[in-house]
């Protein structure tokens, strides 16, 4: 069973770095992390095989999984999750296409919502 205090723990140490800052160094984290007292010092070890640099929340969680894997520890500590990555509209291909084309984006301009039986008409305040 993975280690919940420590992926919970290492979770909110993330949270707490990342919530002002894109991009945070190494150091920023495992000082963070080592405000902790749930993690011990062979947990904070794991930060200490990350090569120095910026990171962002993915690139750091990616890369603690990494020192994770190599350990082999993925059974008994588990692993971070890795946020879902959002794409933004205006960066894909289809949003490319449309510029390039000169047409509209259907992603920008859904199709009007349907009618539904269930919703009553709206009608405007005043005498009947």
């Amino acid at each position: 069973m993975p280690d919940q205090v420590f992926l919970g723990e290492m979770r909110q140490a993330l949270d707490e770095v990342y919530r002002d800052h894109d991009r945070a160094a190494v150091r920023e984290v495992y000082a963070r992390a080592s405000a902790h007292v749930r993690l011990t010092a062979d947990m904070l070890a794991h930060l200490n095989e990350i090569p120095e640099g910026g990171y962002t929340r993915r690139e750091m969680v990616e890369a603690i999984n990494t020192v994770i894997r190599r350990r082999g520890e993925q059974d008994s500590l588990g692993l971070l999750e890795t946020p879902e990555r959002i794409e933004a509209v205006e960066d894909t291909a289809e949003a490319e296409r449309a510029v390039l084309d000169d047409t509209p984006l259907d992603a920008l301009n859904p199709p009007p919502a349907g009618r539904r039986g269930d919703i009553p008409d709206f009608r405007a305040p005043g005498p009947s």
